[in-house]
C-alpha cells in the first residue's frame, strides 16, 4: 500500500507555502524545436538553497512535534539535503548535524556549514554517513529526516507534481532525476494523480544508479557508490526501505540512464542556450532529450533540480568542446 498519496501531498502544499518557493517553468525554445513540441524548464535550481530538497525538508520539519525538534536534527546526505535541512532547522532555531562521505563536493559541504550546521564527514559512501545518524539517534537522542525515504519529505517533494499539474495540464511527459527516489515518487504521484494520462520518467546516471539497480533486482540491493557528475545521485536507496521503492516501481513507466559525457552535454546546454547554471543531477532530464533517450510526443516538463555545482567544474565543462572526455570524479578539459 502507498502510504504517501495525493491528499498528504495537498496537505504538504499548504504547509509549506510561503516557506518555499513557486518556481518557475519556464518554456525552453532550444529544447521544443529539437523535440518537436512544447519543452518546459522546472527550475527548482531557483529555490534559495539551490534545489529541489528545501521541499521536503521544510515540510518534513514542520510536521514534527516541538519536542521532536528541540531534541535536535539529524541527517546523512550527498549535499542538497543537507543544505535544505539545515536551512529549515535554523528558520525553526533548533540543531541539525549533517552526515556527508568524503565524496560529497567541497562547495556542498561549505554551504551546509555557513547555515551553521554540524558537519560531521564519515567513510566514502551514502551508507557509511548513514550509520553515523544512526549512532546519533541511539546514542544521542537526535531526530532524523531522511532524505529520500521518509513519508512527509516525498509528499513535500511531491508539491513539485501538483505545480507542474496546475500550470501545464496539457503536459504529457515529465522527466524527473532519480536517486534515492524521493523525488521521483512524490512527483509522479501528485502528476498522475491530477494528468492520469502523463508518462513520467526516472533519469540517472550509468555510474551507480541504486534505485535502477534495485528495480531491476525486484528488490532494495546494494550498489556500489561511485564518483560522477551527477553526485547529488548518489548513494543506495537502504535495504529496509519503505516507501520509495515500491512508489518508484509502481509510478514511473521508464528509467534512463546517462554517460558522464551526456550529463557534462545537459550541463552545458542549460547554460549555453537556457542562461542557467545547473548541477549534473539536475541536468540529466536536459540530457536525456539532448540525447535522443525519451520519446516525446506532446508537451514535456523537464525538472530542473539543483544548480549547487563547484564553480571551477562548471567552467570547465562549459568552456570545453561537446564529446571531451568525462573523468569519473570531474570534466577533463
Amino acid at each position: 500500500m502507498i502510504a504517501v498519496g495525493p491528499d498528504r501531498i495537498a496537505e504538504a502544499q499548504a504547509r509549506i507555502a510561503g516557506r518555499v518557493r513557486r518556481t518557475p517553468l519556464a518554456p525552453s525554445p532550444s529544447l521544443s524545436a529539437r523535440a518537436g513540441a512544447p519543452v518546459l524548464l522546472k527550475l527548482e535550481s531557483h529555490q534559495a538553497t539551490g534545489s529541489f530538497k528545501l521541499r521536503g525538508a521544510t515540510n518534513a520539519v514542520l510536521s514534527l512535534s516541538q519536542e521532536a525538534r528541540q531534541r535536535g536534527l539529524v541527517t546523512a546526505s550527498t549535499g542538497n539535503h543537507g543544505r535544505a535541512l539545515a536551512h529549515a532547522a535554523k528558520a525553526e532555531g533548533v540543531r541539525a548535524v549533517i552526515c556527508m562521505s568524503a565524496l560529497v563536493p567541497a562547495n556542498k559541504v561549505e554551504a551546509v556549514r555557513a547555515l551553521g550546521a554540524e558537519v560531521r564527514i564519515v567513510g566514502r559512501s551514502q551508507d557509511d554517513a548513514q550509520e553515523e545518524v544512526e549512532r546519533l539517534v541511539r546514542e544521542a537522542g537526535l531526530t532524523a529526516v531522511p532524505p529520500f525515504d521518509h513519508a512527509e519529505v516525498i509528499a513535500g517533494q511531491g508539491t513539485i507534481g501538483l505545480e507542474i499539474a496546475e500550470a501545464r495540464p496539457d503536459a504529457e511527459l515529465v522527466l524527473v532525476p532519480l536517486s534515492g527516489g524521493g523525488l521521483a515518487a512524490g512527483t509522479a504521484m501528485a502528476v498522475k494523480s491530477r494528468l492520469p494520462r502523463a508518462r513520467v520518467i526516472g533519469v540517472s546516471m550509468e555510474r551507480g544508479a541504486a534505485m535502477h539497480e534495485s528495480l531491476r533486482a525486484g528488490r532494495p540491493v546494494l550498489v556500489e557508490e561511485m564518483e560522477t557528475l551527477a553526485d547529488s545521485l548518489g548513494g543506495g536507496i537502504g535495504l529496509e526501505n519503505r516507501y520509495t521503492f515500491a512508489m518508484c516501481r509502481d509510478l514511473l513507466d521508464e528509467i534512463v540512464l546517462l554517460s558522464e559525457e551526456e550529463i557534462a552535454g545537459g550541463i552545458r546546454h542549460a547554460f549555453t542556450a537556457e542562461g542557467e547554471i545547473v548541477e549534473g543531477a539536475g541536468a540529466v532530464g536536459i540530457a536525456a532529450l539532448l540525447a535522443g533517450k525519451v520519446e516525446v510526443k506532446g508537451p514535456t516538463v523537464v525538472v530542473v533540480s539543483g544548480r549547487n555545482i563547484d564553480e571551477a567544474l562548471h567552467g570547465s565543462i562549459v568552456n570545453a568542446a561537446a564529446g571531451e572526455a568525462v573523468s569519473p570524479g570531474g570534466y577533463t578539459p
